[in-house]
C-alpha cells in the first residue's frame, strides 16, 4: 500500500501527526488514521510555527489580495488560506496547475443576517454561516478538497467513506474531479435519496449496508487496513484541516472581530472539532485576541456527546442508538467526541439537545428568512433559544449559527412538514399542532382568476 504522506508533492517537514490522547508525534499515519501506540485519533500539528510564527497582519493582507486572483488555488475559499494548511510541493506529473489541488471552488460561503430569527430569540446580532452554499451543498466540501488532494498525492486510486449522505456526495464529487474512484458505504433506508443521488451521479460505487452509520464506519476501518483504499471520513485529519477554514472565513467576513458565540450541529463531531482547532490556532498566531465560545447542539435522539458530558464529565463516550429525522446528525457513536470535548473545554462552550418538534420549528423559521437549510442545520437555532433562556448566551452578544447543509439535501422533510404529515402517527403528532402557523401547504384551486384572487385576499387577512 502506498505511504500516506511521504509521496512526491508532500512537504512532510511542514506538519506532523499528533495523537489526541497520548500526544505521540509521527511523520506518517496508519491507513485508519489511528495512533500506532494507543489507538486514538490523530490530528495535524505545525512545528514550524514555534520557530517562525507567521505574521498575522501579513497573512490577512495576503488572504485579502488573493480575492482578486483568477488562479484556481486562490479562488478556492479553502486553499486561499493555505498558509495554515499542510503544504504541497509542485508536482508536474499531475494534471492541475497552481499547486495541483482538487478543487470545485469550495468555500466563499455567505454570512447572512437573520433579522426575523433575531427577534424570535431576542439576540439582535444573529448571523448564519451557510455552508450549504458549497458546490455539493454541504460543509463537507471544505474538508474534502484537502483530503482528496492528499489521497491523490499519496498515489491512491480508490477513496472511500461511510456516510449518512453529505460525505458521500462530497467525496464522490471530488474523487470524480481528481480522476479517482470512490466507494460509498451507507446505511440502508436511513439516508436521504437526494443526497444519495449525488453520489450516484458522480460515479461512486455505492453500497447500502444493513446496519447504521456506526456499523458502516466500523466496516470501512477494517477495509482500509487490508486494501489500498484511502479513508475520507472526518477521522482523516486532512479533512478537518480543510473544514477549519470555515472559522477563518467567518471571522474574516466579520472584519477579524470574533463573535461571542459560534453554534454548530453535532453529529460525528468532526466539524465542531475542526472549527475549535481553527479558533485555537488563530489565537496562537495572533489573528484574533479572544476566543468565541463554541457550542454544539444535538438532536435528543442522537445525543451521545451531551450524555458523555453529563454522565461521565467527558471522560468516557456514552454511545446511543441514534434516531432523528435530522439524518445528517443521526450518529450514536461519534468518532471525534474527544476532540469535541477538548474544544468545548478550551472555548468555554456548551452542549445542548433539542427535540424533533423544536428542530422542525427552527427549520421553518430559518426558511421564513428566505434561507433554506437541511434539518440538521436547524438544531443551531433551536439550541440557541435554550441557551438564551439559560442565560448562557446574553442578548447583547453576537452569535453565528453554522448551517451545514442546503434545504434541497432533504426535501421530503420540508414537504412533509408543510403538508402536516411530518409527525403523523408518531408520539409527537399531538404536540406538532403548535407548528400549524408555520406550515405553507400547497393550495389546490380551480383554474380561474376568481379562485386565485380569493386566495390572495385570504392570505392578506391571515
Amino acid at each position: 500500500m502506498p505511504p500516506l504522506t511521504s509521496s512526491e508533492g508532500v512537504q512532510q517537514a511542514d506538519f506532523r501527526f499528533r495523537c489526541i490522547q497520548c500526544g505521540g508525534l509521527s511523520d506518517s499515519a496508519r491507513p485508519d488514521f489511528c495512533c500506532s501506540h494507543c489507538g486514538d485519533l490523530l490530528e495535524i500539528t505545525y512545528p514550524r510555527w514555534k520557530e517562525a510564527r507567521p505574521d498575522a497582519g501579513n497573512l490577512k493582507s495576503i488572504w485579502g489580495e488573493r480575492r482578486l486572483s483568477l488562479s484556481p488555488v486562490d479562488i478556492s475559499g479553502v486553499w486561499r488560506f493555505r498558509e495554515l494548511l499542510p503544504a504541497l510541493d509542485p508536482a508536474p506529473n499531475l494534471a492541475h496547475d497552481d499547486g495541483q489541488v482538487i478543487t470545485l471552488r469550495e468555500g466563499n460561503t455567505p454570512l447572512y443576517e437573520l433579522p426575523q430569527c433575531a427577534r424570535i430569540t431576542g439576540v439582535p446580532r444573529l448571523l448564519a454561516k451557510h455552508q450549504g452554499m458549497n458546490p455539493t451543498g454541504s460543509f463537507k466540501d471544505c474538508g474534502m478538497t484537502v483530503a482528496a488532494t492528499f489521497a491523490q498525492r499519496a498515489g491512491f486510486r480508490w477513496v472511500a467513506c461511510a456516510s449518512t449522505g453529505n460525505t458521500s456526495a462530497s467525496m464522490a464529487a471530488y474523487a470524480a474531479r481528481g480522476g479517482l474512484r470512490s466507494l460509498v458505504l451507507v446505511p440502508e433506508g436511513k439516508i436521504s435519496w437526494s443526497k444519495l443521488s449525488q453520489a450516484l451521479d458522480y460515479g461512486a460505487v455505492t453500497c447500502q449496508l444493513r446496519t447504521d452509520f456506526d456499523g458502516c464506519l466500523r466496516l470501512l476501518q477494517e477495509l482500509v487496513r487490508i486494501a489500498p483504499v484511502y479513508q475520507l471520513n472526518s477521522i482523516n485529519p486532512f479533512r478537518l484541516e480543510g473544514q477549519k477554514t470555515l472559522a477563518l472565513e467567518s471571522i474574516e467576513q466579520l472584519g477579524w472581530q470574533p463573535p461571542d458565540h459560534i453554534i454548530v450541529p453535532g453529529g460525528n463531531l468532526g466539524n465542531s472539532s475542526a472549527i475549535g482547532k481553527a479558533l485555537l490556532e488563530m489565537r496562537e498566531l495572533g489573528l484574533i485576541s479572544r476566543l468565541p465560545r463554541l457550542s454544539v447542539i444535538q438532536a435528543e435522539g442522537a445525543n451521545a456527546l451531551l450524555r458523555t458530558l453529563r454522565e461521565t464529565a467527558g471522560k468516557r463516550l456514552v454511545s446511543v442508538q441514534a434516531e432523528t429525522r435530522a439524518t445528517a446528525i443521526r450518529i450514536g457513536n461519534p468518532a471525534s467526541w474527544k476532540k469535541a470535548v477538548h474544544v468545548l473545554e478550551a472555548t468555554g462552550g456548551a452542549c445542548e439537545q433539542v427535540s424533533e418538534i423544536e428542530i422542525a420549528q427552527a427549520k421553518a423559521e430559518i426558511g421564513a428568512e428566505g434561507i433554506g437549510c437541511e434539518p440538521a442545520s436547524a438544531v443551531t437555532l433551536a439550541g440557541l433559544k435554550k441557551l438564551v433562556k439559560q442565560g448562557f448566551v446574553k442578548r447583547e452578544e453576537t452569535v453565528v449559527l453554522v448551517l451545514t447543509g442546503n434545504l434541497l439535501k432533504d426535501p421530503d422533510f420540508t414537504i412533509e412538514f408543510h403538508r402536516g404529515d411530518l409527525f403523523k402517527g408518531s408520539a409527537d403528532e399531538a404536540a406538532s399542532g403548535a407548528l400549524k402557523p408555520l406550515r405553507r401547504a400547497p393550495i389546490v384551486l380551480d383554474a380561474t382568476l376568481d379562485a386565485v384572487i380569493r386566495t390572495l385576499e385570504q392570505a392578506e387577512r391571515s
